[in-house]
């Protein structure tokens, strides 16, 4: 991971060609030793409220911060001055501010939660334009680097608006530019919460709303048209009136199929309490693409930081391992699919699984078949997991330190020497096995579904590795996903005939069978599961689960059935409190992840191996905006706090920066509990009080001979 600097600086003095020079200096932009140097330089202060938003401009000469005064401030980074003070005339909380395109950095456009946006002239300090095409709250403005003048704005009426300034615009009731509304595919309470453009393939728009589901447009595809916001019978407009207006006829429901991506965490459920989640909202509050434009990136309210990637054109697959539903299955394949029928879904096992829980992705569960008939009938050799030795001598010391730590309980940190090996033998089921039986000790949000992703990959690269094919029945279990689980676990019997009567295979296997008898006498008996899970409901069953309150369209469906799972996850911040919290990537490479968070840090990480590497302390409350300097090792941040913070390499003096959070790990395992945390009990941690720790969660998993390799 580190960058060979020598070999650079001769490759720039005998061959000093434009290509290699921008990669000595993205490649330099950011580096591990700046990371573990990265401190406060200095603090911007100037606003009288939460600073909301940042921007730099493309030279990086100017920065621009937006705030809860209502103003928007230019800055000059080097000497650390004001340049201009903008009163914006908003009359609410100032969410985005974008430098236009083209301008020559004169004109910067804000959007607040007054629902209007304006765009001001930087020298002459006046508003020369504004829109109030919004009933609704303004979150996010998105520019075209390849366009002068237009940028994109999301709004809490659930449309994304496309602004030209070279078009005379007046606003009306129906404005005339919406190029999305999500009210026609996912229902009146859709919100749109951020909005970007891909600055290499400014066709690709990303937006986020108001649940898991991040969607990509190709915006060549898209007509601008208008839109009425309807809002539920006993809720008010937006604008002070009743809410009783028809968006039926909108365009949007036109876009083109091909046109049109959607992206998701594959355990994400469409049903809140599928979940077992309380108080909480699945909500994308900030999308950013890579800076080479093949990678999306997501900070999901309420869960983690996900990592899509864009070149793949074909709905992901998380097979479900290695094992086949065998002929003498055949009564529990129709099982399955009759209850898959009574759901509406029109998928057979003949070619796929799904959980009846799916969001899209899991519908995709494979049941793979490596071995002929003759094979299953007659019983399959064991196979061992590739052996420790064969690792590379690196990988191999990693993974030894690794399996110490998983035996002092020490999860997270064992998954972090696991990904770092996994980086240096990308190749190897040991080490992917172990990992996911980290990951389901620990048992973070999500947890259980990457461990299930990393057996996948273990069976992939050796189907004989018992410690992954047990797992993997495990994590299907936990999920859920008790039919396949079954299914899986026949398949082991299979393979590994001398571990059918080991107990914790036993244990498993009963309790498999028992969730599946109990699923089906709920399919025959309605009435009776209705009462029982009036009794035993799981927290936060009371209110409205996302499918209750909002109808999908044919193509919203559609669209969800295909959705493609992610790349990478980063966990170890908190994001429940703000809507408006980002995650951008660090580096002119993308090389690192930074996020804000509620415990008022910020986190960065390793984006290849996904490993949090610095907590820095960077506002007394929350930190919700990073942006990073198009050019220099500069980060700037902002939160609650009125103040604007610039952050760079410090200087190597010895001194202690007493803003880093020496116990990353802690933090982020705090983190992992505050989301799940009631918000009350968090205003009141907020405050200062102690609370006993609610995490009542046991870990009594039995593993069959499942100690690491």
């Amino acid at each position: 991971m580190d960058v060979p600097i020598l070999k650079y600086m001769r490759s720039r003095e005998h061959d000093a060609k434009r290509n290699e020079l921008q990669k000595f200096q993205s490649d330099l932009h950011i580096t591990s030793y700046f990371i573990n140097r990265l401190g406060l330089e200095a603090e911007l202060k100037q606003h009288t409220g939460c600073v909301n938003c940042l921007e730099w401009n493309r030279s990086g000469t100017l920065l621009a911060s937006g705030s809860d005064d209502v103003k928007a401030i230019i800055w000059d980074p080097i000497s650390k001055r004001m340049l201009h003070s903008i009163d914006t005339r908003h009359h609410g909380n100032i969410f985005s501010v974008k430098f236009l395109p083209q301008c020559n950095d004169e004109l910067v456009a804000t959007a607040a939660g007054d629902f209007k946006i304006r765009v001001h002239n930087i020298p002459a300090q006046e508003t020369v334009h504004s829109f109030i095409c919004h009933p609704g709250r303004v979150k996010r403005l998105a520019t075209d680097p390849s366009q002068k003048s237009v940028f994109y704005s999301a709004g809490e009426d659930g449309t994304v608006r496309q602004f030209d300034l070279r078009v005379k615009h007046s606003c009306t009731e129906n404005c005339r530019n919406v190029v999305v509304d999500l009210n026609v595919f996912i229902g009146s309470t859709a919100e749109a919460k951020c909005v970007a453009i891909n600055p290499q393939r400014p066709e690709q728009m990303a937006v986020g709303a108001s649940d898991p589901y991040v969607r990509l447009y190709d915006v060549r595809m898209l007509k601008q048209h208008s839109a009425i916001v309807d809002r539920p019978d006993d809720a008010t407009d937006w604008r002070g009136g009743e809410s009783n207006t028809d968006y039926t006829n909108s365009s949007s429901d036109d876009i083109p199929m091909s046109s049109m991506k959607y992206y998701i965490a594959g355990h994400l459920p469409v049903n809140d309490n599928d979940y077992r989640r309380r108080y909480r909202m699945l909500v994308s509050t900030y999308v950013t693409f890579s800076p080479d434009g093949t990678e999306l990136l997501v900070n999901l309210g309420g869960e983690q930081i996900y990592l899509f990637d864009l070149t793949s054109n074909t709905p992901a697959k998380c097979l479900a391992g290695d094992y086949v539903l065998a002929s003498s299955m055949s009564k529990l394949k129709t099982d399955v699919e009759d209850r898959l029928s009574s759901n509406g879904s029109s998928v057979h096992l003949s070619a796929a699984a799904t959980n009846g829980y799916s969001n899209g992705v899991s519908k995709h569960l494979t049941l793979t078949n490596r071995f002929s008939t003759k094979e299953q009938q007659t019983g399959l050799k064991k196979r061992k997991c590739t052996r420790a030795q064969e690792l590379p001598a690196r990988a191999d010391h990693l993974r030894q330190l690794a399996n110490e730590l998983f035996a002092k309980l020490q999860y997270t940190e064992a998954i972090s020497l696991y990904s770092r090996a996994l980086y240096i033998a990308p190749d190897s089921p040991v080490l992917y096995s172990n990992r996911a039986g980290a990951f389901m000790k620990r048992k973070w949000d999500g947890d259980l579904y990457a461990a299930l992703r990393d057996c996948h990959s273990a069976l992939e690269l050796d189907p004989g590795c018992l410690k992954a094919h047990y797992r993997l029945a495990k994590c299907l279990h936990d999920l859920h996903w008790s039919q396949e689980a079954l299914a899986c676990l026949e398949q082991f019997k299979l393979k590994f005939p001398e571990q059918a009567a080991n107990e914790a295979f036993a244990s498993l296997s009963k309790d498999v069978r028992e969730t599946v008898s109990t699923k089906n006498q709920s399919a025959t008996n309605p009435s009776a599961s209705n009462s029982s899970s009036s009794q035993e409901s799981p927290p936060g069953a009371g209110r409205p689960a996302f499918s209750d309150y909002v109808t999908l369209s044919p193509s919203e469906c559609q669209l969800r059935k295909n959705c493609i799972d992610y790349k990478y996850r980063f966990c170890g911040h908190c994001n429940t409190t703000t809507d408006i919290k980002e995650a951008n990537f660090f580096g002119d490479n993308g090389q690192y992840i930074v996020a804000g968070s509620d415990d008022g840090s910020f986190y960065i990480w390793e984006k290849h191996t996904t490993n949090l590497v610095r907590v820095i302390r960077g506002d007394d409350s929350i930190v919700n905006c990073l942006q990073s300097h198009p050019t220099c090792a500069i980060l700037a941040t902002s939160g609650i706090d009125p103040v604007v913070r610039l952050w760079s390499p410090r200087p190597e003096d010895g001194s202690v920066d007493d803003r880093v959070v020496l116990e990353a790990e802690s933090a982020a395992s705090a983190n992992q509990k505050r989301m799940k945390t009631d918000p009350f009990e968090v205003m009141l941690l907020n405050m200062g009080y102690r609370l006993t720790s609610q995490d009542g969660a046991s870990d009594d998993e039995r593993a069959v001979s499942c100690s690491t390799c």
